[in-house]
């Protein structure tokens, strides 16, 4: 009874978005948690934010529309952790759920889509490109006022299909994303953070459990990165303290220099093209607190520059 006891504590179900990419990330964590002796399953969900296309996110309620089913199922004992992409996250988790493990970051830069552009900078006058974010909608335009920016919604799969039919001249997309299922052909450019400064989180995976699963928390202790995590809380700090959600066309990415974080963080206005504001900060930065301070310091530089704060609904 003590085995049987002990074998049921070491199978764990993970909740997962049944898109191509969300399934890549959920079969990722479930290899490397067998690796260590555990038997994983997958919970496959479809979750309002894959369901409602029609309208860009910050119509419809933010990014936690991502999330929301897969905590329903962490809740109720479904599943014992979620997978998410971190930049879809949103920065303030429910009661009694946490973030269990910050993964090691893969690329987090944007990434240039075109069948017949090499670059941004090669777009006739006033073509179309193709986002749903609002973070990339205002440094397109900073770095392209002329073009036209129109929605594109839906998983990678369906805005490469909707780039293919010739519905936009290009299209931005997470470059973490197209490399992880292999996509590297379709990338003509990938922006550096200079040019385009990527969401708070972007590229980075993020596991969230039910706070008072101590047996979890110890199973994905050995998966963390300290550093991409020391990182994503700056940037996810900035974007809390600036009322922050897919509402809010922001951009802060930290940058690791041994114990050193160098933020960088930048807000435009959707409604009125202008240029956009920007703050910077180098700290020493030797834990999560301290991650979390830098961040707060340079949303509060954002603000005394004149950006706008998200009230909440």
């Amino acid at each position: 009874m003590n085995s049987d006891s002990n074998q049921q504590r070491r199978r764990l179900t993970i909740a997962t978005r049944e898109s191509r990419l969300a399934l890549w990330q959920a079969h990722h964590v479930q290899s490397l948690l067998s690796e260590r002796g555990l038997d994983v399953d997958l919970l496959g969900m479809t979750t309002q934010g894959d369901q409602i296309l029609d309208r860009s996110l910050s119509q419809v309620g933010g990014k936690g529309l991502f999330v929301k089913e897969l905590e329903v199922a962490l809740e109720n004992g479904q599943a014992d952790l979620a997978v998410h992409s971190l930049k879809d996250v949103p920065m303030d988790l429910p009661q009694g759920f946490h973030l269990g493990c910050v993964m090691e970051r893969e690329d987090p830069r944007d990434a240039w889509v075109s069948p017949g552009y090499a670059t941004l900078q090669d777009l006739p006058q006033g073509a179309t490109v193709g986002t749903s974010s609002l973070r990339r909608t205002v440094l397109l335009r900073a770095l392209r006022p002329d073009l036209k920016i129109e929605p594109l919604r839906g998983n990678l799969d369906t805005r490469l299909r909707k780039l293919d039919e010739g519905l936009y001249a290009g299209i931005v997309l997470a470059a973490a994303g197209l490399k992880r299922l292999g996509l590297l052909e379709r990338i003509r450019h990938i922006f550096e953070i200079s040019e385009m400064l990527p969401a708070a989180g972007q590229g980075a995976l993020g596991i969230e459990i039910r706070s008072d699963r101590h047996d979890v928390q110890e199973a994905l202790n050995a998966l963390s990165d300290q550093t991409t995590w020391l990182a994503v809380e700056a940037e996810r700090a900035v974007s809390r303290t600036m009322g922050g959600s897919c509402s809010m066309p922001l951009a802060a990415h930290a940058s690791v220099h041994g114990e050193y974080l160098t933020l960088r963080a930048a807000w435009g206005d959707v409604q009125v093209a202008g240029p956009l504001v920007s703050a910077k900060l180098t700290a020493e930065v030797a834990d999560l607190s301290a991650a979390r301070a830098l961040g707060v310091e340079v949303a509060h530089q954002l603000i005394a520059a004149g950006a706008q704060v998200t009230k909440p609904a």
